[in-house]
């Protein structure tokens, strides 16, 4: 029987460089740091981080059906040679920063771009976190590799999300067109040696 895990957790402190490079400004203005610290101070009780996950043996993912385009997709499996097991995940920061977002788009496209990038740097912060935890407990892992990436097609997430049960778990749903709400949510797997 497959086990599921899930958790919540405490992010870092912003990294302001970083959601200025999301937002694509460079050379930031004193204006542009000043509004970055009012967005940052809006959303600072706003994101809500979780995670979802399994891990398996690569033996064990070979015997489930929904891992089966892990083992289609040569990118894929060359960027996990060497590795005896896989953690596949799922992770959101929630809804709340998507609904700011829309808010914003009507009143300030400033703030909403800010809003955004905030929300991307803070998605990326969860999963570095999350693969930090995993490193914490003396594995040695490989980068996360999400479906749309190279050949492992977008239409994987469908089979991440039975897998786990994102929807009920950590509250993340797919459109018809594969993307995740809310929008700053990240599915990918990971190789462990």
């Amino acid at each position: 029987m497959l086990t599921v895990y899930q958790k919540s957790y405490e992010l870092p402190e912003p990294d302001k460089r970083e959601i200025l490079r999301y937002a694509g400004v460079r050379g930031a203005a004193d204006e542009v740091v000043t509004l970055l610290d009012e967005c940052i101070a809006e959303t600072r009780s706003l994101f809500r981080p979780r995670v979802c996950w399994c891990g398996l043996s690569i033996d064990e993912a070979k015997e489930i059906p929904e891992c089966a385009a892990i083992f289609d997709s040569l990118a894929l499996a060359k960027h996990l040679q060497g590795c005896s097991q896989i953690v596949i995940f799922a992770a959101t920061v929630g809804i709340e920063a998507d609904r700011l977002i829309a808010r914003y788009n009507a009143l300030s496209p400033a703030k909403a771009l800010l809003i955004s990038a905030i929300g991307s740097e803070r998605i990326e912060a969860l999963c570095d976190s999350f693969e930090d935890d995993l490193r914490s407990e003396g594995r040695e892992t490989r980068p996360r590799f999400s479906p749309g990436y190279s050949d492992l097609p977008i239409e994987y997430q469908k089979d991440i999300f039975a897998l786990l049960d994102c929807s009920r778990r950590i509250g993340v749903t797919l459109t018809e067109s594969m993307l995740m709400s809310p929008s700053k949510s990240v599915s990918a797997i990971i190789g462990i040696k």
